[in-house]
């Protein structure tokens, strides 16, 4: 009797053995599972230390000199939505120069996605200076989307001005995002009048970013998806921008081009060399109708 309870217990031991295993299998799946799920489909990404020193201006001075060459061969890249054309307006100036205005938000990962051509398409205009680094909100759809700021930034050209109003930051004080820059009445005026209908849709009403090309078009919205930012660094980023293969770098670049075909449009086609270039061909014929 006592033999038959040995092999009994003996037994069970092993059968415990086998189910701890089995176990131990199952939960690894278990684990690997959610971890997929956690990272498919612009789920969540964890937050990356921001560049600094060198590395923070290799990214700015990367994303403010893209070559030439780089942005012809991309041409219409991925065809993002466009501005929209405006006429019989007021022109909207600074300085005796057309005006870009921004408006936009830290936390924002619309924002965040239309920064990058936003200062591409700039940049072959006039030079940007006091621009950072940031990511949008942690707590936001896309969060934590690399890009650049406006905050603070200062932007000189002999053919447009530009103005970037960051309203609020990407960090929440008492449950709201912090303020930031303050709209000026002037910008307050252009935000109240353009960005509603009858000049965007009624669904787009107070979206932002927003942008008004000097009163010749704006836009609502950003120009591609922040989507395709997701779970990348900021010279990750930079890197795709300069690669004319890369869908990322063709949304953005493709974004630059077109709003640099308008701002050509706008500054009647200065400089000569950027306005006759094949990234601007490859959209001139979307601006026809601006300025008339």
């Amino acid at each position: 009797m006592r033999m038959i309870q040995e092999r009994a217990t003996a037994r069970r031991g092993r059968m415990r053995i086998a189910y701890s295993a089995i176990g131990a299998v199952l939960l690894v799946f278990v684990v690997m599972g959610l971890v997929k799920l956690g990272t498919a489909g612009g789920g969540a990404q964890a937050p990356s230390a921001l560049p600094t020193g060198a590395s923070a201006e290799a990214v700015i001075s990367g994303v403010t000199s893209v070559p030439a060459a780089t942005l012809d061969t991309v041409a219409a890249g991925e065809k993002p939505a466009l501005p929209t054309a405006l006429t019989g307006q007021p022109a909207l100036t600074d300085g005796g120069k057309p005006l870009v205005l921004y408006v936009g938000a830290e936390y924002c990962p619309f924002c965040a996605a239309q920064r990058w051509p936003v200062v591409i398409a700039l940049s072959r205009f006039g030079t940007f200076s006091g621009l950072t680094l940031t990511t949008s909100a942690a707590d936001d759809a896309y969060p934590n989307t690399p890009t650049l700021s406006f905050h603070g930034a200062k932007y000189t050209s002999q053919y447009l001005a530009f103005q970037g109003v960051e309203t609020t930051t990407n960090k929440r004080v008492g449950g709201q995002y912090a303020p930031l820059d303050q709209l000026t009445p002037a910008q307050q005026q252009v935000l109240a009048k353009y960005n509603a209908p009858p000049y965007v849709p009624q669904d787009s009403a107070g979206a932002i970013p927003f942008m008004d090309f000097a009163n010749k078009a704006i836009q609502a919205g950003a120009s591609y998806s922040p989507q395709l930012l997701a779970n990348h660094t900021h010279q990750q980023v930079l890197d795709a921008i300069k690669d004319p293969n890369s869908q990322l770098g063709r949304a953005i670049d493709g974004s630059a081009n077109a709003m640099t075909a308008l701002l050509c449009k706008i500054t009647g086609n200065q400089p000569a060399d950027v306005c006759s270039s094949a990234a601007v061909r490859a959209y001139q014929g979307e601006f026809a109708n601006v300025g008339q």
